[in-house]
């Protein structure tokens, strides 16, 4: 009698926790599958769950643990949990929240100044890997101005390696840097826009890594005041990336002691063919890139997306395609850059890149629905 009544008790223990469980809903309202990171304020998130920044996550239907990470933005207080989900179309996910410490995960994506480099700075996930060049550049025959790629075959971390090896521009089975940027912007860098002229400026001179995996990696980096066709300029891009993606985020931020609003355009090299294959929307605000194959090095895309910002596109150009518009002083201008290369497997060819595009466009206006339960 006494055991039946223990083998009750427990049950209804176990019944009554099961109801009172708080869990995390995510919605996918789209007929895509997607694989994001997600973002909760961590205020909210650690009130509703009554925990610390001590915990653990888990998907309630596999049991499985679900990565996260504690976004801090550069500063010493937690401000978001970041989680990494994979969402069926049209569907719900739950996740459970518990106060156990969480396993320790393998990070996915990274970002460094590389002062053994001439002062790069480099950021990757698991999919790509782009950098920007530095001051020690300057003035040196092989200055470049924009932003460079490396064309990535493997979801492993590179940067630290292809750095110590030394011999990043041949393919050893992870891919290679055969991106060439030159005078111009490359992957989808930002520059000002006089005169209907591109005006280069100096390199960065400072940055701050905010957060570094193993979901996202952010950075700040930070451009002197300069004279610029009698305007003294300074900004700062903020750049973070996230795992799973092919683009990056970028956020500019403009200082103009002359002038309330100033001209720049986001662009992307030319290769010269005679029929590029490329596409700009004016709808989706969306421009892409199909590149010829280059020394027999494979194929990459490149594309960029302005969500809000009035823009016009500049198709003349003989070095690059280019999106012009104009930042205001003290309100940020947010765009993406993205990135492919064909023997990576994943996006095979200028159709899958344009599908890709939309997907990711049609992703950020209908961002996944968060709930707490």
């Amino acid at each position: 009698m006494k055991k039946t009544f223990l083998t009750i008790a427990i049950g209804c223990a176990t019944y009554l926790s099961a109801q009172a469980q708080r869990i995390i809903q995510v919605t996918n309202p789209t007929d895509k599958n997607r694989l994001e990171v997600i973002s909760i304020p961590y205020t909210s998130f650690a009130k509703h769950f009554g925990i610390d920044t001590v915990f653990s996550i888990l998907d309630k239907t596999s049991g499985q643990p679900v990565v996260h990470q504690l976004e801090k933005l550069g500063t010493a207080t937690v401000k978001n949990v970041l989680i990494q989900v994979n969402i069926a179309p049209n569907s719900n996910l739950h996740l459970i929240v518990n106060n156990e410490r969480a396993v320790a995960a393998k990070s996915k994506t990274y970002a460094r100044y590389v002062p053994e480099r001439f002062d790069d700075f480099a950021w990757e996930n698991d999919l790509v890997a782009f950098r920007m060049y530095g001051k020690a550049l300057e003035g040196r025959g092989d200055d470049a101005q924009g932003m460079d790629y490396w064309a990535k075959r493997t979801n492993e971390l590179v940067i630290n390696k292809w750095y110590k090896e030394n011999d990043y521009h041949k393919d050893h089975g992870e891919g290679m840097d055969y991106y060439s940027v030159g005078q111009t912007l490359g992957a989808g860098d930002l520059a000002l826009y006089y005169s209907d002229k591109i005006q280069f400026t100096k390199h960065y001179r400072q940055y701050q890594v905010l957060d570094n995996g193993p979901l996202r990696s952010s950075f700040r980096l930070i451009f002197e005041p300069q004279d610029i066709q009698g305007e003294k300029v300074s900004f700062s891009k903020t750049i973070s990336i996230d795992a799973g993606q092919q683009f990056s985020r970028i956020e500019v931020n403009l200082d103009n002691k002359d002038a309330a609003t100033t001209p720049v355009v986001v662009g992307i090299v030319k290769r010269g063919e005679s029929n590029p294959e490329f596409e700009y929307s004016a709808s989706d605000r969306t421009l892409w890139y199909w590149e010829p194959e280059i020394n027999n090095a494979g194929r990459t895309g490149i594309a960029l997306f302005v969500p809000k910002a009035k823009i016009q596109f500049i198709p003349e150009d003989l070095k690059q395609y280019l999106l012009k518009t104009e930042i205001a002083n003290g309100k940020p201008f947010v765009y993406y850059n993205g990135a492919a290369w064909d023997r990576a497997g994943k996006i095979t060819s200028a159709e899958r890149w344009e599908d890709y595009v939309e997907d990711f466009v049609d992703a950020i206006k209908k961002p996944l629905r968060i709930k707490f339960k």
